[in-house]
Protein backbone atom coordinates (compact mmCIF):
# COMPACT_ATOMS: atom_id res chain seq x y z
CA UNK A 1 0.00 0.00 0.00
CA UNK A 2 1.52 3.35 -0.72
CA UNK A 3 2.26 6.17 1.69
CA UNK A 4 -0.08 9.34 0.32
CA UNK A 5 2.13 12.56 -0.29
CA UNK A 6 1.96 15.11 2.11
CA UNK A 7 0.08 17.65 1.07
CA UNK A 8 2.34 21.30 0.37
CA UNK A 9 2.26 23.91 1.95
CA UNK A 10 2.99 28.02 0.85
CA UNK A 11 5.46 29.72 3.02
CA UNK A 12 2.60 30.59 5.65
CA UNK A 13 2.08 27.13 6.42
CA UNK A 14 -1.81 27.70 4.35
CA UNK A 15 -2.50 24.69 2.81
CA UNK A 16 -2.87 24.80 -1.07
CA UNK A 17 -6.16 22.75 -1.70
CA UNK A 18 -7.33 25.18 1.44
CA UNK A 19 -9.87 27.48 0.28
CA UNK A 20 -10.18 30.99 1.90
CA UNK A 21 -12.68 32.24 -0.45
CA UNK A 22 -16.35 33.77 0.84
CA UNK A 23 -19.11 31.01 0.64
CA UNK A 24 -16.38 27.98 1.31
CA UNK A 25 -15.94 25.80 4.62
CA UNK A 26 -12.42 26.83 5.91
CA UNK A 27 -10.36 23.77 6.73
CA UNK A 28 -7.25 25.33 7.66
CA UNK A 29 -7.65 28.10 10.81
CA UNK A 30 -4.84 29.22 12.79
CA UNK A 31 -5.07 32.69 13.98
CA UNK A 32 -2.64 32.38 16.77
CA UNK A 33 -0.21 31.38 13.96
CA UNK A 34 1.05 35.10 13.27
CA UNK A 35 2.14 34.86 9.72
CA UNK A 36 -1.14 32.84 9.03
CA UNK A 37 -2.89 35.56 10.59
CA UNK A 38 -1.16 38.75 9.01
CA UNK A 39 -1.09 36.73 5.42
CA UNK A 40 -4.78 35.46 5.73
CA UNK A 41 -6.57 35.50 8.45
CA UNK A 42 -7.42 38.80 9.63
CA UNK A 43 -8.83 39.72 5.98
CA UNK A 44 -10.99 35.95 6.04
CA UNK A 45 -12.06 37.28 9.84
CA UNK A 46 -13.04 40.54 8.82
CA UNK A 47 -15.25 39.72 5.82
CA UNK A 48 -17.30 37.18 8.51
CA UNK A 49 -17.41 39.85 10.97
CA UNK A 50 -18.98 42.65 9.20
CA UNK A 51 -21.47 40.44 7.82
CA UNK A 52 -22.49 39.08 11.31
CA UNK A 53 -22.79 41.96 12.50
CA UNK A 54 -25.83 43.40 10.28
CA UNK A 55 -27.36 39.95 10.28
CA UNK A 56 -27.35 39.78 14.16
CA UNK A 57 -28.74 43.60 13.52
CA UNK A 58 -32.01 42.63 11.78
CA UNK A 59 -32.07 40.00 14.61
CA UNK A 60 -32.62 42.29 17.39
CA UNK A 61 -34.53 44.77 14.96
CA UNK A 62 -37.35 41.60 14.93
CA UNK A 63 -36.77 40.59 18.83
CA UNK A 64 -37.48 44.22 19.95
CA UNK A 65 -40.19 45.43 17.17
CA UNK A 66 -43.17 44.45 19.67
CA UNK A 67 -41.27 47.35 22.51
CA UNK A 68 -41.98 50.15 20.03
CA UNK A 69 -45.16 48.67 18.57
CA UNK A 70 -46.98 48.51 21.51
CA UNK A 71 -47.26 51.99 22.15
CA UNK A 72 -48.95 53.10 19.50
CA UNK A 73 -52.03 50.00 19.84
CA UNK A 74 -53.92 51.76 22.37
CA UNK A 75 -53.88 55.02 20.31
CA UNK A 76 -55.20 53.10 16.78
CA UNK A 77 -58.13 51.18 18.68
CA UNK A 78 -56.60 48.32 20.58
CA UNK A 79 -58.38 48.01 23.63
CA UNK A 80 -55.62 46.32 25.47
CA UNK A 81 -54.85 47.28 29.31
CA UNK A 82 -51.39 47.92 30.38
CA UNK A 83 -50.85 44.59 31.39
CA UNK A 84 -51.64 43.55 28.46
CA UNK A 85 -49.24 45.52 26.59
CA UNK A 86 -46.64 44.69 28.88
CA UNK A 87 -46.76 40.93 28.44
CA UNK A 88 -46.59 41.49 24.25
CA UNK A 89 -43.34 43.05 25.22
CA UNK A 90 -42.39 40.28 27.59
CA UNK A 91 -43.53 37.26 25.28
CA UNK A 92 -40.58 37.45 22.86
CA UNK A 93 -38.07 36.90 25.44
CA UNK A 94 -39.41 33.41 26.51
CA UNK A 95 -39.03 32.44 22.54
CA UNK A 96 -35.91 34.39 21.95
CA UNK A 97 -34.07 32.66 24.93
CA UNK A 98 -35.78 29.10 24.58
CA UNK A 99 -34.18 28.92 20.73
CA UNK A 100 -31.07 30.54 21.92
CA UNK A 101 -30.34 27.37 23.84
CA UNK A 102 -31.30 25.46 20.24
CA UNK A 103 -29.42 27.83 18.09
CA UNK A 104 -25.81 27.63 20.52
CA UNK A 105 -25.62 23.65 19.64
CA UNK A 106 -27.41 23.87 16.04
CA UNK A 107 -24.93 26.94 14.23
CA UNK A 108 -21.72 24.17 14.68
CA UNK A 109 -23.54 21.37 13.89
CA UNK A 110 -24.46 22.13 10.23
CA UNK A 111 -22.21 25.03 9.64
CA UNK A 112 -22.42 28.69 10.89
CA UNK A 113 -22.41 30.45 7.43
CA UNK A 114 -25.03 27.98 6.03
CA UNK A 115 -26.99 28.56 9.44
CA UNK A 116 -26.49 31.90 9.45
CA UNK A 117 -28.53 32.82 6.02
CA UNK A 118 -31.21 30.10 7.12
CA UNK A 119 -31.74 31.96 10.29
CA UNK A 120 -32.26 35.15 9.17
CA UNK A 121 -34.41 34.91 6.23
CA UNK A 122 -37.02 32.83 8.67
CA UNK A 123 -37.92 36.16 10.59
CA UNK A 124 -39.60 37.47 7.01
CA UNK A 125 -42.21 35.29 8.08
CA UNK A 126 -42.87 36.89 11.56
CA UNK A 127 -42.46 40.56 10.15
CA UNK A 128 -45.20 40.20 7.04
CA UNK A 129 -47.51 38.23 9.89
CA UNK A 130 -47.03 41.23 11.89
CA UNK A 131 -47.67 43.49 9.13
CA UNK A 132 -50.95 42.57 7.77
CA UNK A 133 -52.24 41.86 11.60
CA UNK A 134 -51.59 45.03 12.55
CA UNK A 135 -53.97 46.71 9.90
CA UNK A 136 -56.91 44.79 11.49
CA UNK A 137 -58.21 46.29 15.08
CA UNK A 138 -60.34 43.33 15.34
CA UNK A 139 -57.04 41.29 15.76
CA UNK A 140 -57.48 38.93 18.75
CA UNK A 141 -55.05 39.59 21.20
CA UNK A 142 -54.14 35.76 21.44
CA UNK A 143 -52.93 36.21 17.78
CA UNK A 144 -50.83 39.10 19.00
CA UNK A 145 -49.21 36.75 21.41
CA UNK A 146 -48.68 34.02 18.84
CA UNK A 147 -46.76 36.93 16.33
CA UNK A 148 -44.90 38.20 19.12
CA UNK A 149 -43.69 34.82 20.30
CA UNK A 150 -42.34 33.99 16.72
CA UNK A 151 -40.65 37.37 16.41
CA UNK A 152 -38.74 36.04 19.57
CA UNK A 153 -36.77 33.96 17.21
CA UNK A 154 -34.99 37.44 15.74
CA UNK A 155 -33.02 37.26 19.56
CA UNK A 156 -31.63 33.76 19.49
CA UNK A 157 -29.28 34.61 16.47
CA UNK A 158 -27.51 36.27 18.99
CA UNK A 159 -26.00 33.11 20.34
CA UNK A 160 -24.92 31.41 17.12
CA UNK A 161 -23.33 34.45 16.25
CA UNK A 162 -21.34 35.24 19.21
CA UNK A 163 -19.89 31.64 19.37
CA UNK A 164 -19.56 31.65 15.75
CA UNK A 165 -16.98 35.03 15.32
CA UNK A 166 -14.92 33.58 18.51
CA UNK A 167 -13.46 31.39 16.41
CA UNK A 168 -12.36 33.54 13.57
CA UNK A 169 -9.69 35.78 16.27
CA UNK A 170 -6.63 35.10 18.19
CA UNK A 171 -6.92 35.51 22.09
CA UNK A 172 -5.83 38.91 21.92
CA UNK A 173 -8.27 39.88 19.94
CA UNK A 174 -11.90 38.41 21.19
CA UNK A 175 -12.49 40.80 23.59
CA UNK A 176 -12.78 43.52 20.98
CA UNK A 177 -14.58 41.48 17.89
CA UNK A 178 -17.17 39.67 19.94
CA UNK A 179 -17.71 43.44 21.78
CA UNK A 180 -18.55 45.03 18.03
CA UNK A 181 -20.18 41.84 16.82
CA UNK A 182 -22.37 42.05 20.03
CA UNK A 183 -22.79 45.65 20.38
CA UNK A 184 -23.25 46.92 16.95
CA UNK A 185 -25.86 43.72 16.45
CA UNK A 186 -27.54 44.84 20.16
CA UNK A 187 -27.95 48.49 17.91
CA UNK A 188 -30.87 46.86 16.39
CA UNK A 189 -32.96 47.69 19.06
CA UNK A 190 -31.97 51.41 19.32
CA UNK A 191 -32.62 50.92 15.31
CA UNK A 192 -35.86 50.00 15.68
CA UNK A 193 -36.99 52.51 18.15
CA UNK A 194 -35.80 55.51 16.42
CA UNK A 195 -36.82 54.08 12.59
CA UNK A 196 -40.01 52.56 13.49
CA UNK A 197 -41.74 55.63 14.82
CA UNK A 198 -40.49 57.67 12.20
CA UNK A 199 -41.79 55.55 9.14
CA UNK A 200 -45.33 54.67 10.75
CA UNK A 201 -46.14 58.29 10.71
CA UNK A 202 -45.85 58.41 6.36
CA UNK A 203 -46.56 56.18 3.39
CA UNK A 204 -43.13 55.58 2.98
CA UNK A 205 -43.56 51.78 1.74
CA UNK A 206 -46.37 52.86 -0.81
CA UNK A 207 -49.40 51.27 -1.87
CA UNK A 208 -48.29 47.57 -1.34
CA UNK A 209 -47.90 48.38 2.00
CA UNK A 210 -51.80 48.97 3.06
CA UNK A 211 -54.35 52.11 3.73
CA UNK A 212 -53.18 54.39 7.11
CA UNK A 213 -55.22 54.06 10.56
CA UNK A 214 -56.40 56.37 13.02
CA UNK A 215 -54.08 58.07 15.85
CA UNK A 216 -57.03 59.04 17.70
CA UNK A 217 -54.72 60.42 20.31
CA UNK A 218 -53.34 62.70 17.24
CA UNK A 219 -55.63 63.05 15.43
CA UNK A 220 -53.71 61.99 11.84
CA UNK A 221 -53.29 59.28 10.05
CA UNK A 222 -50.40 56.24 10.72
CA UNK A 223 -49.03 53.43 9.41
CA UNK A 224 -48.41 51.01 11.65
CA UNK A 225 -47.61 48.32 9.48
CA UNK A 226 -44.44 49.83 8.09
CA UNK A 227 -42.70 49.62 11.32
CA UNK A 228 -42.35 45.68 10.42
CA UNK A 229 -43.05 45.68 6.60
CA UNK A 230 -39.54 47.99 6.32
CA UNK A 231 -37.34 45.32 7.89
CA UNK A 232 -38.37 42.49 5.09
CA UNK A 233 -36.49 43.19 2.26
CA UNK A 234 -33.22 43.91 3.95
CA UNK A 235 -33.97 40.81 6.22
CA UNK A 236 -33.45 38.46 2.28
CA UNK A 237 -30.87 41.03 1.15
CA UNK A 238 -28.46 40.08 4.70
CA UNK A 239 -29.15 36.16 3.91
CA UNK A 240 -28.01 36.63 1.00
CA UNK A 241 -25.06 38.07 1.54
CA UNK A 242 -24.35 35.80 3.94
CA UNK A 243 -24.78 32.61 2.38
CA UNK A 244 -22.70 33.96 -0.48
CA UNK A 245 -19.64 36.12 1.47
CA UNK A 246 -19.10 33.97 4.72
CA UNK A 247 -17.36 31.25 5.68
CA UNK A 248 -17.94 27.81 7.58
CA UNK A 249 -14.99 26.87 9.97
CA UNK A 250 -13.79 22.88 9.91
CA UNK A 251 -12.54 23.72 13.48
CA UNK A 252 -16.06 24.98 15.04
CA UNK A 253 -17.77 22.31 13.69
CA UNK A 254 -18.58 20.07 16.71
CA UNK A 255 -21.63 17.61 17.13
CA UNK A 256 -23.46 18.09 20.17
CA UNK A 257 -21.59 15.52 22.15
CA UNK A 258 -18.38 17.43 22.21
CA UNK A 259 -20.66 20.62 23.24
CA UNK A 260 -22.76 18.79 25.72
CA UNK A 261 -19.90 18.83 28.40
CA UNK A 262 -20.24 22.43 29.12
CA UNK A 263 -23.45 21.46 31.59
CA UNK A 264 -20.78 19.72 34.26
CA UNK A 265 -18.49 23.08 34.23
CA UNK A 266 -19.05 24.79 37.14
CA UNK A 267 -17.85 28.23 35.38
CA UNK A 268 -20.46 27.71 32.73
CA UNK A 269 -23.00 27.92 35.78
CA UNK A 270 -21.06 31.23 36.99
CA UNK A 271 -20.03 32.74 33.81
CA UNK A 272 -24.04 32.42 33.08
CA UNK A 273 -25.01 33.96 36.23
CA UNK A 274 -23.08 37.08 35.54
CA UNK A 275 -24.16 37.31 31.97
CA UNK A 276 -28.09 37.47 33.15
CA UNK A 277 -27.07 39.88 35.67
CA UNK A 278 -25.90 42.44 32.35
CA UNK A 279 -27.78 40.90 29.52
CA UNK A 280 -30.24 40.13 30.90
CA UNK A 281 -31.05 43.87 32.67
CA UNK A 282 -29.90 45.13 28.93
CA UNK A 283 -32.30 43.60 27.05
CA UNK A 284 -35.19 43.46 29.80
CA UNK A 285 -34.68 47.52 30.56
CA UNK A 286 -34.75 48.07 26.38
CA UNK A 287 -38.03 46.10 26.47
CA UNK A 288 -39.58 47.58 29.22
CA UNK A 289 -38.45 51.13 29.40
CA UNK A 290 -40.89 52.42 26.55
CA UNK A 291 -43.95 51.28 28.47
CA UNK A 292 -41.82 53.01 31.61
CA UNK A 293 -41.78 56.48 29.99
CA UNK A 294 -45.49 55.96 28.86
CA UNK A 295 -46.91 55.54 32.25
CA UNK A 296 -45.27 57.10 34.38
CA UNK A 297 -44.53 60.48 32.27
CA UNK A 298 -46.45 61.47 29.46
CA UNK A 299 -48.98 62.64 30.93
CA UNK A 300 -45.95 65.49 31.69
CA UNK A 301 -45.53 65.56 27.98
CA UNK A 302 -42.89 62.83 27.38
CA UNK A 303 -43.07 60.98 24.39
CA UNK A 304 -41.65 57.07 24.97
CA UNK A 305 -40.87 57.11 21.13
CA UNK A 306 -38.66 60.07 21.78
CA UNK A 307 -36.49 58.34 24.50
CA UNK A 308 -36.55 54.88 24.63
CA UNK A 309 -34.44 53.92 22.07
CA UNK A 310 -30.99 56.23 23.39
CA UNK A 311 -30.52 53.81 26.32
CA UNK A 312 -30.08 50.61 24.22
CA UNK A 313 -27.98 52.98 21.96
CA UNK A 314 -25.76 54.03 24.86
CA UNK A 315 -25.90 50.23 26.05
CA UNK A 316 -24.96 48.68 22.33
CA UNK A 317 -22.04 51.20 21.83
CA UNK A 318 -20.33 50.44 25.25
CA UNK A 319 -20.49 46.76 24.99
CA UNK A 320 -17.31 47.45 22.29
CA UNK A 321 -16.05 49.12 25.09
CA UNK A 322 -16.04 46.55 27.61
CA UNK A 323 -14.36 44.09 25.35
CA UNK A 324 -11.53 46.60 24.80
CA UNK A 325 -11.21 47.54 27.84
CA UNK A 326 -11.01 44.20 28.90
CA UNK A 327 -7.99 43.03 26.79
CA UNK A 328 -6.28 45.76 28.50
CA UNK A 329 -7.42 45.56 32.06
CA UNK A 330 -9.19 42.02 32.72
CA UNK A 331 -12.82 41.39 32.12
CA UNK A 332 -13.18 40.95 35.86
CA UNK A 333 -12.63 44.22 36.79
CA UNK A 334 -14.38 45.53 33.77
CA UNK A 335 -17.42 43.09 34.99
CA UNK A 336 -17.14 44.57 38.63
CA UNK A 337 -17.53 48.25 37.76
CA UNK A 338 -20.55 47.03 35.58
CA UNK A 339 -22.34 45.55 38.80
CA UNK A 340 -21.60 48.42 40.62
CA UNK A 341 -22.49 51.12 38.20
CA UNK A 342 -25.85 49.15 37.90
CA UNK A 343 -26.67 49.08 41.07
CA UNK A 344 -25.98 52.93 42.19
CA UNK A 345 -28.11 53.77 38.54
CA UNK A 346 -31.31 51.79 39.80
CA UNK A 347 -30.84 53.54 42.94
CA UNK A 348 -31.23 56.95 41.24
CA UNK A 349 -34.10 55.65 38.99
CA UNK A 350 -35.88 54.70 42.45
CA UNK A 351 -35.82 57.91 43.62
CA UNK A 352 -36.46 60.25 40.33
CA UNK A 353 -40.48 57.70 40.16
CA UNK A 354 -43.36 59.49 40.82
CA UNK A 355 -44.59 58.56 43.94
CA UNK A 356 -48.15 59.63 45.78
CA UNK A 357 -49.06 62.83 44.59
CA UNK A 358 -44.83 63.84 43.45
CA UNK A 359 -44.88 63.53 40.05
CA UNK A 360 -41.17 62.10 40.05
CA UNK A 361 -38.05 64.02 37.86
CA UNK A 362 -38.43 62.69 34.21
CA UNK A 363 -34.95 63.73 33.54
CA UNK A 364 -33.02 61.99 36.73
CA UNK A 365 -35.44 59.20 35.80
CA UNK A 366 -33.84 59.43 32.21
CA UNK A 367 -30.26 59.66 32.98
CA UNK A 368 -30.31 56.95 35.83
CA UNK A 369 -31.57 54.21 33.30
CA UNK A 370 -29.03 55.36 30.81
CA UNK A 371 -26.22 55.31 33.22
CA UNK A 372 -27.74 51.31 33.73
CA UNK A 373 -27.66 50.64 30.16
CA UNK A 374 -24.00 52.50 29.89
CA UNK A 375 -22.71 50.05 32.71
CA UNK A 376 -24.64 46.60 31.50
CA UNK A 377 -22.77 47.01 27.96
CA UNK A 378 -19.65 47.14 29.73
CA UNK A 379 -20.53 44.14 31.40
CA UNK A 380 -21.42 42.63 28.68
CA UNK A 381 -18.57 43.14 26.33
CA UNK A 382 -16.41 41.97 29.52
CA UNK A 383 -18.23 38.68 30.56
CA UNK A 384 -17.99 37.60 26.86
CA UNK A 385 -13.88 38.33 26.95
CA UNK A 386 -13.91 36.14 30.68
CA UNK A 387 -15.76 33.17 28.80
CA UNK A 388 -13.18 32.17 26.54
CA UNK A 389 -9.89 33.24 28.68
CA UNK A 390 -11.14 31.24 31.51
CA UNK A 391 -11.65 27.80 29.79
CA UNK A 392 -8.54 28.34 27.61
CA UNK A 393 -6.34 28.64 30.84
CA UNK A 394 -7.84 26.01 32.51
CA UNK A 395 -8.07 23.33 29.63
CA UNK A 396 -4.15 25.01 28.62
CA UNK A 397 -2.84 24.08 32.40
CA UNK A 398 -4.58 20.56 32.23
CA UNK A 399 -2.96 19.81 29.16
CA UNK A 400 1.13 21.50 30.34
CA UNK A 401 3.61 19.27 30.24
CA UNK A 402 1.81 16.35 27.93
CA UNK A 403 3.41 17.49 24.56
CA UNK A 404 2.07 19.65 21.49
CA UNK A 405 -0.53 17.00 20.78
CA UNK A 406 -2.43 17.39 24.22
CA UNK A 407 -1.79 20.92 24.36
CA UNK A 408 -3.68 21.81 20.64
CA UNK A 409 -6.25 19.31 21.30
CA UNK A 410 -6.70 21.24 24.57
CA UNK A 411 -6.83 24.31 22.90
CA UNK A 412 -9.23 23.38 20.47
CA UNK A 413 -11.75 21.58 23.26
CA UNK A 414 -11.27 25.05 24.67
CA UNK A 415 -12.47 27.06 22.21
CA UNK A 416 -15.76 24.51 21.26
CA UNK A 417 -16.47 24.70 24.82
CA UNK A 418 -16.49 28.77 25.19
CA UNK A 419 -17.99 29.12 22.08
CA UNK A 420 -21.23 27.16 23.45
CA UNK A 421 -20.89 28.34 26.80
CA UNK A 422 -21.03 31.88 24.82
CA UNK A 423 -24.27 30.90 23.24
CA UNK A 424 -25.78 29.23 26.31
CA UNK A 425 -25.17 32.25 28.76
CA UNK A 426 -26.66 34.70 26.30
CA UNK A 427 -30.01 32.05 25.79
CA UNK A 428 -30.56 32.03 29.72
CA UNK A 429 -30.07 35.66 29.97
CA UNK A 430 -32.11 36.39 27.39
CA UNK A 431 -35.04 35.80 29.01
CA UNK A 432 -34.55 38.57 31.37
CA UNK A 433 -36.01 40.23 27.97
CA UNK A 434 -39.28 38.39 29.77
CA UNK A 435 -39.03 39.02 33.40
CA UNK A 436 -38.36 42.45 33.67
CA UNK A 437 -41.30 43.84 31.58
CA UNK A 438 -42.93 40.99 33.18
CA UNK A 439 -41.83 42.00 37.02
CA UNK A 440 -42.96 45.54 35.83
CA UNK A 441 -46.24 44.11 35.00
CA UNK A 442 -47.38 42.34 38.29
CA UNK A 443 -45.10 43.87 40.89
CA UNK A 444 -44.41 48.00 42.19
CA UNK A 445 -41.79 49.63 39.16
CA UNK A 446 -39.53 50.07 42.60
CA UNK A 447 -40.50 46.89 44.21
CA UNK A 448 -38.93 45.13 40.85
CA UNK A 449 -36.02 47.88 40.73
CA UNK A 450 -34.90 46.75 44.16
CA UNK A 451 -34.45 43.10 43.58
CA UNK A 452 -32.76 43.42 40.38
CA UNK A 453 -29.98 45.62 43.08
CA UNK A 454 -30.20 42.71 45.41
CA UNK A 455 -29.41 40.48 42.11
CA UNK A 456 -26.47 42.75 41.32
CA UNK A 457 -25.24 41.92 45.02
CA UNK A 458 -24.75 38.60 44.05
CA UNK A 459 -23.38 38.76 41.05
CA UNK A 460 -20.84 41.26 42.61
CA UNK A 461 -19.49 38.50 45.09
CA UNK A 462 -19.52 35.87 42.99
CA UNK A 463 -17.26 38.12 40.33
CA UNK A 464 -14.99 38.84 43.19
CA UNK A 465 -14.54 35.90 44.68
CA UNK A 466 -14.14 33.64 41.52
CA UNK A 467 -12.68 35.59 38.72
CA UNK A 468 -11.34 38.92 40.49
CA UNK A 469 -9.47 38.57 43.77
CA UNK A 470 -5.85 37.74 44.36
CA UNK A 471 -5.69 34.29 43.92
CA UNK A 472 -8.93 33.56 42.32
CA UNK A 473 -9.42 30.16 40.94
CA UNK A 474 -9.91 31.49 37.72
CA UNK A 475 -8.81 35.57 37.14
CA UNK A 476 -9.85 36.41 33.91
Amino acid sequence: MSTPTPTPTTRTGRHRGDSYRPGTTVVDWRPEDSAFWQATGRRVAQRNLWISIPALMLGFVVWQVWSVTVVKLGDVGFGFSKSQLFWLTAVPGLTGGTFRILYTFIGPMVGERKFTALSTLVLVAPMLWLGFALQDTGTPYWELVLIAAVCGIGGANFASSMANIGFFFPKREKGSANGLNGGLGNLGVSVVQLVAPLVVTAAVLGPPAGGPQLDTKENTDIWLQNGAFLWVPLLVVMALLAWFLMNDLKVAAAPFREQKIIFRRKHTWLMTWLYVGTFGSFIGFAAGLPLLIKNNFESQGYQATTYAWIGPFIGALMRWAGGWLSDRIGGARVTLLSFVGMAASLVVVIFALPTGGDQGSFWTFFAGFLAAFFFSGLGNGSTFRQIPVIFRDQHVRAARGKGPDELNAAVKQSETEAGAVTGFSSAIAAYGFFFIPAMFANLAVTTALWMFIVFYATCLAVCWWYYARQGAEAPS
